[in-house]
């Protein structure tokens, strides 16, 4: 980890994420920020540029957070792991555990007012139980994670929507409620400032 904790810097703990990736891909946005996203890991696009939902998925998440009053940058975005699975596939029960800690770590420091999973292993990851997604998107549960109550909003994958049309509004709707609940935002009259933005 780096001084602030929020970056891996040197991991070796996974043989194969670490012949398949080109770099590791840490977290982006502000060491304060009200609001985390955690996704699943790094996808080709994201291991070549070197940050997390980028590519058309992060275009849909871009325009989700617009609609709700936000930017890219008022947000953090990270991943459960943070090195590119071969081939795309999900990262496996060990690659989880072994990245688990630095998730924790960055949860920590960041202490959101909202977690977000975008899909299926995040959720799953985080709640510690099978989740279906699409039926409990916008749901929120209070969840231990490292010995705290975190406030965990489950809400589909961005990509979601690019596939099944019927998704934007499961999607925009989970995007709103953490918004309102993180005291941002759209939730907060519109004006599209968190409440950091005086400091």
């Amino acid at each position: 980890m780096d001084e602030s904790g929020l970056c891996v810097s040197e991991c070796s703990r996974c043989p194969a994420l670490v012949d398949s990736r080109s770099r590791i891909v840490n977290g982006t946005g502000p060491e304060d920020a009200d609001m985390l996203f955690v996704g699943e890991g790094p996808g080709a696009q994201e291991d070549s540029e070197g940050e997390p939902f980028v590519g058309r998925s992060g275009s849909v998440l871009d325009d989700g957070l617009r609609s709700v009053g936000l930017l890219r940058e008022d947000v953090r975005i990270t991943n459960c792991v943070r090195c590119r699975p071969p081939e795309n596939r999900d990262p496996a029960t060990e690659e989880l555990e072994n990245c688990r800690g630095y998730l924790e770590r960055e949860i920590d420091l960041l202490d959101p007012e909202i977690i977000v999973t975008l899909g299926k292993v995040p959720s799953e990851h985080l709640l510690g139980r099978s989740v279906a997604v699409t039926k409990e998107a916008g749901s929120i549960e209070e969840v231990r994670i490292d010995g705290m109550p975190r406030r965990v909003l489950l809400c589909v994958h961005p990509a979601a929507t690019l596939y099944d049309r019927s998704q934007e509004d499961t999607f925009a709707e989970a995007l709103d409620r953490a918004a309102s609940l993180a005291g941002i935002g759209a939730g907060d009259g519109g004006s599209g400032q968190t409440r950091l933005d005086g400091f």
